[in-house]
Parts: C-alpha cells; structure tokens; sequence
C-alpha cells in the first residue's frame, strides 16, 4: 500500500478506536500469514476491514481473506461474530453512476461466501474518496470521509453483535 492508503488506513483505526475503546484496533493485522488493513479484536467480535484503493482485481481480496479465515479462525468451534468490511474508494464507482463489476464481483462472492458460515457477515462499504496517485495529495474533505466510512463499518458491527430479541418493530 502507499503512503495516502496507509494514511488513510491510520486514520480509519484511530476513528474506530475512538468510537469503540474496548476494542483492540490494529492496522496490518496478520490472518494466517495475510495483512488485513485493519481490525478489530474483542471477546464480542473479530471486525476485519479490508481497504481497496485501486486494486485492479478486488475479488481477489475477498478470496484470500476468507480462505485464511476458513483455514484459521473459522476451522475452531466459536461463536463469536466475524464481521468483514470491504472498504472501496470511489475508484469503483461509475461516472454515469452504480458500481464497477469489479466492486459487484468482489461484493457478491463476498456475501456468497460469508453465508456459508454461521457467525460471518460480509458487508460492501463506500470510502466516499477519489485516490490521488502517488504523486498526488489527499482531497479536502478526506477525513470527512473516513469519519463516514467508519459510522458505516460500526453499523455493519452493531448489526452483527446485538442480541436478537425475537420482537418486530
């Protein structure tokens, strides 16, 4: 990753942990010999966010983490929820609006995947930010933009820890 993604991926972690201090936030967290961006490690939950700045093939991503998640965390009996994020910038996104068939792809084995395990949810999540190239800056506005991306991975977290009730709103 770059300096602007690993800036990014920082500011992220910073954010989560502000919001969430009994969580153990960490960038570049090693699952089975890959790095996830960043995580989240507590006894409620494993939160896995997976930052896609420019990735030419983000599917590839998915299939990587969730194989090293099968082969790791999954293959022990737990039941404890395992939230995955995949974070893409605006690079995905359509001019004439919608979503590259790289983000579809990489969501949609995401969520294919995810449901053939009991306490795993995947979530897509926007990072409303262009990625400059390297010899860019960061836009205004992008820590506007983590902060949105980081109320984004919390509901994805909440919705997968909260005590379910049986009642309907």
């Amino acid at each position: 990753m770059g300096e602007h993604a690993s800036q990014i991926q920082s500011a992220l972690r910073d954010r989560l942990a502000a919001s969430r201090p009994a969580v153990d936030w960490d960038t570049e967290y090693d699952l089975g010999g890959t790095r996830v961006d960043v995580a989240g490690d507590s006894s409620e939950a494993l939160v896995l966010v997976e930052l896609e700045w420019r990735r030419a093939d983000p599917v590839s991503n998915t299939a990587t983490l969730f194989r090293h998640l099968a082969e790791g965390v999954l293959s022990r009996s737990t039941t404890r929820p395992v939230v995955v994020v995949q974070l893409f910038t605006a690079h995905y996104d359509l001019a004439g609006g919608g979503v590259s068939s790289r983000r579809a792809d990489a969501e949609f084995v995401g969520r294919r995947i995810a449901a053939s395990f009991p306490h795993v949810s995947y979530h897509g999540v926007s990072l409303d930010l262009s990625p400059p190239r390297a010899d860019g800056t960061l836009p205004a506005g992008w820590r506007d933009a983590v902060d949105g991306a980081a109320e984004r991975v919390l509901v994805a977290v909440d919705a997968a820890t909260e005590p379910v009730d049986g009642s309907v709103d």
